[in-house]
This record gives structure tokens, C-alpha cells and sequence, in this order.
């Protein structure tokens, strides 16, 4: 018996990280049982290319890797945790509840290509990932959907050191673009975080979000 991926996205400073936390929280209220992850595990050893990668050793814009080459990266880190830490529980009908998954591959490394080659990629990357790695598919993504605008005033609120993704406003966009166009076509569930440009409570997010996750 196969368990369930319960999965949080969206671009940075979209409050995702924020809302899993808040969901996790709700479950261990509720007695519930489940294991959580964030994604990239920058504490661990798989993950060396990623944090060279955001750091700007290969290169100061998102652009300078390419994104097929840059997949790979995040999905090493996916493929170990997967064998080491939650493959088993998942298998024998777990719950896992993730920050961050294949997902993100599909907003922010779609994000270099030409609009006309990005569904390609996602193709690709459902294929490089679910198929050829082996990782099992998500159940449910909620999607926190921000404007770029609103993501950057997130970002500077955070008052933290940005990485090469952050710093760039035009990928952004990008990305932006590329999360709305992945929701639609992968069948992921939007949560509209700012409508109006003006972002939503957290309280009144969480609330819908696990309204969803309750029935899932």
C-alpha cells in the first residue's frame, strides 16, 4: 500500500515554507501521523551541487546552469533522501508532507527556457524524476500563488541573505509565469495568497489550506 505526498510550492516568498509549517503543526495537534521534509537538505552531502549552485560558484545569474543540468542537482538530493530516510515509510502506506519537491524544478528551471519549451520540459522533468528515478509522484501540491512584486517585498521582509534566485527580479517574473503554467497543466491546487496584489492572513490561508488537506 502506497502512502501519500502532500506537497508546498510556489516561488520565494510566497509564504509556502510558512503554511507547511503551519499544516505539520496542525497534524501533530491532531494526532496525526506523517513525517515531514524540507527540500533542498542543505545539511546534507547530496546536496553539495545545489549549495555551490545558489552560493554562484558556477556562475552569478540562474541562467549560467543550464536547467536540465540544475535538475539533476535537486534531484540527487530528492533520490537519496527518498532511499535513506522515507522511501520505506512511505511504501508501507505513510504520509509525507514536503517543502519544496520536484516541483520546484518545475517553476524555477523552466524559468530558462523560451515559453515555447517549457511544457517540453515538464514532460522531461516528470519522467527524469518519477520515472527514471524512481520517486513517487505527489498526491496533493498547493500551489501559493504571489505576483513577483509581491514575492520581492516578502523577500526583503525576510531580511536574510538572498541567493542568486532571489537577487534576480526578471527570473522572478519568469518563474512566476512558469509556477501558473505548471499548476495548470500538472493539476496542482491553487491557493490565491494576494489577491489584489495585498497577501492574504496567514491564519486565513492556513484555514483553507487545511480545509483541502483534511479531505485529501
Amino acid at each position: 500500500m502506497m502512502g501519500k505526498i502532500i506537497v508546498f510550492e510556489g516561488i520565494d516568498g510566497s509564504g509556502k515554507s510558512t503554511q507547511y509549517r503551519r499544516l505539520c503543526a496542525e497534524f501533530n495537534a491532531r494526532g496525526r501521523d506523517f513525517r515531514s521534509i524540507v527540500f533542498p537538505r542543505y545539511d546534507k552531502e547530496s546536496s553539495a551541487l545545489i549549495r555551490m549552485y545558489l552560493s554562484g560558484e558556477f556562475g552569478s545569474k540562474p541562467e549560467d546552469v543550464g536547467p536540465y543540468a540544475a535538475s539533476a542537482f535537486y534531484a540527487v538530493d530528492r533520490f537519496a533522501s527518498f532511499r535513506q530516510d522515507w522511501g520505506e515509510y512511505y511504501n508501507n502506506g505513510g504520509l509525507i508532507v514536503t517543502d519544496r519537491y520536484t516541483t520546484s524544478n518545475a517553476i524555477h528551471q523552466s524559468a530558462k527556457l523560451a515559453p515555447e519549451d517549457r511544457a517540453a520540459y515538464l514532460d522531461w522533468l516528470c519522467d527524469f524524476e518519477y520515472v527514471k528515478f524512481g520517486l513517487p509522484k505527489p498526491d496533493v501540491v498547493f500551489f501559493c500563488d504571489v505576483p513577483a512584486e509581491v514575492s520581492v517585498r516578502q523577500i526583503q521582509k525576510r531580511g536574510n541573505e538572498a541567493d542568486i534566485h532571489e537577487k534576480d527580479f526578471e527570473y522572478l517574473v519568469k518563474c512566476a509565469e512558469c509556477a501558473s503554467m505548471a499548476a495548470d497543466k500538472l493539476g496542482w491546487v491553487r491557493i490565491d495568497c494576494a489577491p489584489g496584489g495585498a497577501m492574504r492572513t496567514e491564519d486565513d490561508i492556513a484555514a483553507e489550506i487545511l480545509a483541502i488537506a483534511l479531505k485529501s
